[in-house]
């Protein structure tokens, strides 16, 4: 049986997640803490820490700022602007660019920043596409990890220490204490919580043919070149409050798209818009760990009062862990041909990683799925 936080919707399956002697997980008890936040000096303690960044002389950026061309980094970059700061955007490519996550980037560069792209070799990208979703369950794993190093390069070789991010994860989903109450993104985070899920870049050398050579834009700068430029971060929704929906609201003030429909396994349409590899990353979630995006930003907009808990349980039951047959208007199939994958060995791939424990079988043991390939959890709440 899974157990589910008391307040939200988040099962304990969640890597990280904690439930307290109420039922509470970590991640309401972290946002219930918000209230007692006092923003302003927050606000104030941002700007002494940007001041201290800020090139006076003009000589160069005062900051990078990583960008998807979400709705989340627009808003970053429009309150960088805001503040009078230079900032260097940096985009590491996505996997699949869809059009819409185009459109949203060269939307950003229009708002007047300083913008570099790095896109990398897109063929070792689809080999480690296809070993993460064969060796660890995630198709995504090259570009979890490339958002993280992409922009730390950048701010090695333009010599800009300060990465300002945006929300830290651990924070917001649940996740370790330590890493929670984080408000600088230093290495030691970046190796722990950025995406590699145990494996290490390191060790991928020699798989399927891939050379040290092919893997520079997914390893981290060494401690020494870190050092010289003095390379740190911090998370501005440490500094400011930070909710999706109204970083959304100023992001399409400002030329954001959102999707024509709600996409697919979520609850909106302006979130996910960038590639189309996401439906199967956040499919693998559900298999693995009984929930999806849906239950994500169910929680997110139940903490907020958005939401009574028994309708997002409702929205989670219709919405989550739906099989991906297409995902921002491509279909499976189309997903899979950089990854020389099959939808035959698709679904195997999905069978192997599915946590059996928390879904229905049949008396013989087989996962029981309905014609769309759907399947259906032992229990969607405390029973």
């Amino acid at each position: 049986m899974l157990t589910y936080c008391t307040r939200c919707v988040m099962p304990d399956t969640k890597p990280d997640l904690q439930l307290d002697d109420d039922g509470v997980c970590n991640a309401c008890r972290s946002y219930e803490q918000r209230t007692d936040v006092d923003w302003d000096a927050r606000r104030d303690e941002l700007l002494t820490v940007l001041t201290k960044y800020r090139r006076s002389d003009g000589g160069n950026w005062d900051c990078i700022v990583p960008v998807s061309g979400g709705k989340d980094s627009t808003y970053q970059v429009v309150r960088m602007l805001q503040l009078g700061l230079n900032p260097l955007c940096v985009t590491s490519s996505t996997c699949d660019l869809a059009p819409l996550g185009r459109a949203n980037i060269e939307n950003l560069k229009r708002l007047g920043v300083d913008h570099v792209e790095m896109s990398p070799n897109p063929l070792v990208r689809a080999k480690l596409n296809r070993i993460g979703l064969t060796q660890v369950g995630d198709i995504s794993w090259p570009e979890h990890v490339g958002i993280f190093t992409i922009p730390v390069r950048a701010a090695v070789q333009f010599s800009v220490p300060l990465i300002v991010w945006g929300e830290n994860s651990q924070n917001e989903y649940g996740g370790p204490a330590a890493a929670a109450g984080n408000n600088v993104l230093n290495r030691r985070w970046l190796e722990e919580f950025g995406g590699l899920l145990g494996m290490r870049v390191s060790d991928l050398i020699g798989h399927e043919g891939l050379e040290a050579r092919q893997l520079i834009p997914y390893t981290y700068p060494t401690d020494d070149e870190l050092a010289a430029v003095g390379v740190t971060g911090l998370f501005l929704g440490h500094y400011l409050p930070w909710d999706g929906l109204a970083n959304n609201l100023i992001a399409q003030a400002n030329g954001f798209r959102s999707y024509g429909s709600v996409v697919e396994g979520s609850l909106v349409n302006y979130e996910n818009l960038d590639n189309h590899q996401t439906g199967i990353h956040d499919y693998f979630k559900f298999l693995k760990f009984g929930f999806g995006r849906a239950t994500d930003q169910a929680c997110l907009h139940i903490r907020r009062g958005r939401l009574t808990r028994q309708d997002g349980l409702e929205a989670v039951r219709r919405l989550d862990g739906r099989f991906p047959h297409s995902y921002l208007g491509n279909s499976l199939e189309d997903i899979l041909e950089p990854l020389e994958l099959t939808t035959d060995e698709f679904v195997r791939l999905c069978d192997q990683f599915t946590n059996k424990k928390i879904f229905k079988r049949d008396v013989s043991g087989a996962l029981v799925k309905d014609r769309n390939g759907n399947m259906t959890k032992i229990n969607y709440d405390n029973e």
